[in-house]
Order: structure tokens, then C-alpha cells, then sequence
């Protein structure tokens, strides 16, 4: 294999499917040949059944439903506010230096220290679930697009202002088409960081969700439950993923995301 030598899509979806395929035939292995006592982790027969039993009798597609609420509501909450003071720090030097020292301070704070404080001034509803998510996205959105606005080509800028191009015109007809698809590339990456937060706040306080399913699974060994709990996120995520590649695709054509 030569280093950095790209592979056709058609390997590449073959490369893909078969590390799931191995990775399901190892833990068929380690659990229905008896290497892993299956209290401790079931194995992929008996977490199909406990998955379907879970859908079909404890109408389990209400948790999920719910919780993709609360992911993409909390995370359409961080981009409005996130997207618009990334693009002023990294257009705009001074807002950079007044707003860069907090906002790097700030992504370092874990987002589940926060929940005792949600909690007080939210309650535990729905609201404390949408803001853990807001505080885990919103600081990580604004720094990425700062740095990818602030990496904008220089050339492109002179050639507006020689153009004849004001201030304004400059962020609005240089500096935003230009970074649009890495900024939408940077919120496809943060969604994902957002379906960690949803289960952290999920797992406090909360009577729905994948989450508490998850938990409440723990609390009566059932490593079945718990396992398509997490296999259903992992889905749901690549799901969204790909949606969200090929909107960006279809909404900045000129850009190889």
C-alpha cells in the first residue's frame, strides 16, 4: 500500500463493511463460545431479542425519538448562536482578542459539571437536556470557525478591495462563501461530539431517552439492552452523518466535502 494513495469507493464500502463483519463475528465468538460470562456482555442473538422486545413492548422508539429531539434541538441552539461569533472573531481581529481568551477557556469546561447547575436554574426538564448540549457545542463551533475564517486567502480579500469592494461586502461576499463549507463541515463534526452530551444529561434527572434506558438496563444487568441502547446512537449518528455530507454537497457544490 503506498501511503496516501487513495482506494476506489468500491473497496472502500468493501473495507468498511468488513471490519463490522469481523467485529460481530469476534463477539459472537468471545460470548456463545463461552470465553465472556454473557451476564457480562450478551451476545449479539440475545441483544437482537432484548432490542426488539424493547421496540415492540416498552415502545422504545419513543426514547429514541425524544432523544434526536433533544440532540438536534440543542445543537441548532449552539450553531445560531456559535456560527455568527466565529465568523466576527475571525473576521474582525479586535472581536478575536476581546472574545478568544474566554471562548478557549470555556471549551475546556466538561459540559456534565454544568448539569448541577442546569438542574437549579432549569429544572429537569427538557430545557436542562437542550442546554447541556447548547454549553458542550456552542464554545467548540465558535473557536473552529474562528480558525477556519481567520485562515481565509489573502489574495482573495486584495482582489475584492481592488474590485472596489467595501468592508462589509468583504465578509459577506468573500469571507463567508469561501469558509461555508468548512464551517458546515465543522458542524457535521461537532453534531456528533452532541450525541455524547445528550446521553450524559440523559443519564441524570430524566425519565425518557436513550439514556435512561441505558441506565435503567444497568441497574438490572441487562448488557443486551444496554448494548443495542448504544448501537442504536452509533446508527442513528451515521445516519445523520451522511445526510449532512450530502447536504453539503448539494448546498456548496464547489467544494470537494
Amino acid at each position: 500500500m503506498r501511503p496516501l494513495h487513495p482506494v476506489s469507493p468500491g473497496l472502500r464500502t468493501v473495507l468498511g463493511i468488513s471490519f463490522f463483519v469481523l467485529f460481530i463475528a469476534f463477539w459472537a465468538w468471545i460470548t456463545l463460545g463461552g470465553h465472556v460470562n454473557r451476564i457480562f456482555l450478551a451476545d449479539p442473538l440475545s441483544m437482537l431479542r432484548d432490542g426488539w422486545r424493547l421496540v415492540v413492548e416498552d415502545r422504545f422508539w419513543l426514547d429514541i425519538l425524544i432523544t434526536i429531539w433533544r440532540v438536534f434541538g440543542g445543537f441548532v441552539m449552539a450553531s445560531v448562536v456559535a456560527v455568527p461569533i466565529g465568523i466576527a472573531m475571525g473576521a474582525w481581529k479586535p472581536v478575536e482578542a476581546f472574545l478568544e481568551p474566554f471562548v478557549s477557556f470555556a471549551r475546556y469546561l466538561p459540559a456534565s459539571a454544568f448539569i448541577p447547575l442546569l438542574i437549579l436554574w432549569a429544572g429537569i426538564g427538557e430545557l436542562e437536556k437542550l442546554l447541556v448540549i447548547f454549553v458542550g457545542s456552542v464554545f467548540q463551533i465558535i473557536l473552529i470557525v474562528a480558525v477556519k475564517v481567520g485562515s481565509t486567502r489573502r489574495d482573495l480579500v486584495e482582489a475584492a478591495y481592488t474590485l472596489g469592494s467595501t468592508n462589509n461586502g468583504i465578509v459577506k461576499r468573500v469571507i463567508m462563501p469561501a469558509n461555508a463549507p468548512e464551517i458546515a463541515e465543522t458542524l457535521r463534526l461537532v453534531l456528533g461530539w452532541a450525541w455524547t452530551y445528550v446521553i450524559v444529561a440523559e443519564l441524570i434527572g430524566s425519565s425518557s431517552g436513550i439514556g435512561y434506558m441505558i441506565i435503567n438496563s444497568q441497574s438490572r444487568l441487562a448488557t443486551g439492552q444496554i448494548i443495542f441502547g448504544i448501537i442504536v446512537i452509533g446508527l442513528i449518528g451515521l445516519l445523520s452523518d451522511f445526510a449532512f455530507k450530502a447536504l453539503n454537497r448539494w448546498l456548496f457544490p464547489w467544494s470537494l466535502a
